[in-house]
């Protein structure tokens, strides 16, 4: 039988894809940490979402994060090669693109900014938006040789994207934006 606990980590370390083992406060598993947090709070948005758009969008997000979990996990980048769902391309940054353009269709024009707010699951959305922002910070302070130029933009359109489903959601549960 299988268990959930290894006793691998007890000394603080973790083992990366490559069998690495680097330890828990290392920068890289700091980046798919913050991943880990971000798709962890979009299940609590989704949980509280009625919009079935949204709902299968972040369906789609979450499936993403793992993948780019999984990226940040592979220092030498060999897992893409071996399992194909743990791949982020350009195409996946141009489908949050679609979504944002579809979604910004049914939004009045940004004239100034807003804050963060509005009806719950709007609510919730922004501050995953905060999330996906430090998780990119994340990944950026490990180079730009250390992850795919195609995961970091990834994860700046996801911020795009998800401050749109904030405004989306919060529209069309009648919540006003306070503009600041």
């Amino acid at each position: 039988m299988s268990r959930i606990y290894t006793r691998t980590g007890d000394a603080g370390e973790t083992g990366l894809f490559d069998g690495t083992r680097v330890a828990k406060s290392d920068p890289r598993v700091d980046a798919y940490g913050e991943v880990d947090e971000l798709a962890s709070w979009l299940g609590v948005a989704r949980a509280r979402l009625t919009a079935p758009d949204l709902v299968e969008m972040l369906d789609r997000i979450q499936r993403d994060l793992f993948a780019l979990g999984a990226i940040l996990a592979d220092p030498r980048h060999r897992i893409a090669a071996r399992v194909e769902k743990a791949v982020l391309g350009e195409d996946d940054a141009a489908r949050l693109e679609q979504w944002i353009d579809a979604l910004e269709t049914e939004l009045p024009p940004l004239r100034r900014f807003i804050l963060a707010g509005g009806a719950e699951s709007g609510s919730m959305l922004h501050y995953a938006r905060a999330i996906c922002r430090r998780a990119e910070r994340a990944i950026v302070g490990l180079g730009t040789d250390a992850v795919p130029a195609a995961a970091r933009v990834y994860v700046n359109r996801l911020s795009d994207l998800l401050f749109t489903m904030a405004r989306a959601a919060n529209h069309r549960a009648g919540a006003p934006e306070i503009e600041w």
